[in-house]
C-alpha cells in the first residue's frame, strides 16, 4: 500500500492517478474529503486528515509500507515559515515508532539552511530530519513549478503581460508537476529502495522571456514581460496579499534564487513536458504532450 500526502496537489493527484493507473493499492490524504472524492471513485482508499492531527495521521501511515512525504504550503496570508515548519514536526512525529519500507519525499531546486527562507529552509530542514531515520529515503527535489506562472498567465490572458519578480531573461530551471509525479511513481515502485537524492527538470532552462513569447504564441497576440525591481518584491507581495511574515520569506527566497547557483543540467533528471507545452495546455485548453520517464 502507498500512502500519498498532499493527494489532492499538483504533484499528489498526478503521482496518486499514475499508481492507481498501474493497479497499485494507494491510500491518498488531504484535509478535504471532497478534493478527495475523484481518486476514490477511480479506486483509492481516502483518508481525509488534517497534517497537524500526529495520532490520526500514524494512523494512517501505519496502514501502508511505501510513503510519498509532500509538507503542504501554508497559505500566503499566514506566516508561511511558522506554520510549514508546524506542520512538518507533526508530519516528523506521525512517522515516529512505523514501519515503513521507503519515503519518497518532495523537496526543492536550493534547499538550504537559513530562516526567513520560506520552503528552502523549512525543506532544508527536512531532508536532514529524515536522513536521521532508518528508513530508506528518495528525496525528489524539483524546478521551479511551471504552475508559479499561473496567475502571469492569467494576467497575459487578460493584459498581454507576465509579470515576474526575476529579470526577464534570466534562465532558471523549470519543472512540470506531472514530471515530478513521474519520478516519484518510478522510486516508489522500484523493486528495491533508492535512497538519495533526484533533482529534476524540465528538458531545458527558460526564463521570463520565454514565458511570454509562449503565451504570445498560444494567445496569438503579443505579451510582454514586467518585471518588479528588487526594492519592490517586499511591498508587491505584499499587495498580492501575503501577510509581513510571508512578503519578507518570498522576496528572500527569490533573493536567493537569483543569487544563488544551480545543479549542471547534465546531473539532473530530465522531465518531457516542455514549457510550451504547459503554457498552449493552460492558455487555450489542450492537453499537453504526455511526460515520460527521464
Amino acid at each position: 500500500m502507498h500512502v500519498i500526502l498532499g493527494a489532492t496537489g499538483h504533484i499528489g493527484s498526478e503521482l496518486s492517478r499514475i499508481l492507481l493507473a498501474r493497479g497499485e493499492s494507494v491510500t491518498v490524504v488531504a484535509r478535504s474529503e471532497d478534493k478527495l472524492q475523484p481518486l476514490r471513485m477511480m479506486g483509492a482508499d481516502v483518508a481525509p486528515v488534517d497534517v497537524k492531527d500526529v495520532q490520526a495521521l500514524r494512523t494512517v501511515f501505519r496502514r501502508g509500507q511505501r510513503l510519498f512525504l509532500l509538507n503542504p504550503p501554508a497559505p500566503p496570508t499566514s506566516d508561511t515559515d511558522r506554520e510549514e515548519r508546524a506542520s512538518l514536526r507533526a508530519i516528523l512525529e506521525a512517522l515516529e515508532g512505523v514501519e515503513l519500507e521507503r519515503i519518497v519525499a518532495a523537496s526543492t531546486f536550493g534547499a538550504q539552511a537559513g530562516e526567513h527562507l520560506g520552503d528552502l529552509g523549512v525543506l532544508h530542514e527536512m531532508e536532514q530530519a529524515l536522513a536521521r531515520q532508518e528508513v530508506p529515503v528518495s528525496i525528489v527535489r524539483g524546478a521551479y513549478y511551471f504552475t508559479n506562472w499561473d496567475m502571469a498567465l492569467q494576467s497575459a490572458a487578460e493584459k498581454g503581460v507576465v509579470q515576474t519578480f526575476f529579470p526577464p531573461d534570466f534562465r532558471l530551471p523549470m519543472v512540470a508537476p506531472r514530471d515530478l509525479a513521474v519520478v516519484a511513481a518510478a522510486l516508489l515502485t522500484v523493486p528495491e529502495a533508492r535512497p538519495g537524492l533526484f533533482q529534476v527538470e524540465g528538458p531545458r532552462r527558460y526564463s521570463p522571456a520565454n514565458v511570454a513569447t509562449a503565451c504570445a504564441q498560444a494567445l496569438g497576440r503579443p505579451v510582454q514581460v514586467e518585471s518588479v525591481p528588487r526594492a519592490r518584491w517586499v511591498e508587491t507581495f505584499r499587495g498580492l496579499g501575503f501577510s509581513p511574515e510571508a512578503a519578507e520569506s518570498y522576496a528572500r527566497m527569490t533573493e536567493a534564487t537569483v543569487d544563488g547557483s544551480f545543479p549542471e543540467p547534465g546531473s539532473t533528471l530530465h522531465g518531457r513536458t516542455a514549457l510550451e507545452d504547459y503554457v498552449n495546455e493552460r492558455c487555450s485548453g489542450a492537453p499537453a504532450s504526455p511526460a515520460h520517464h527521464p
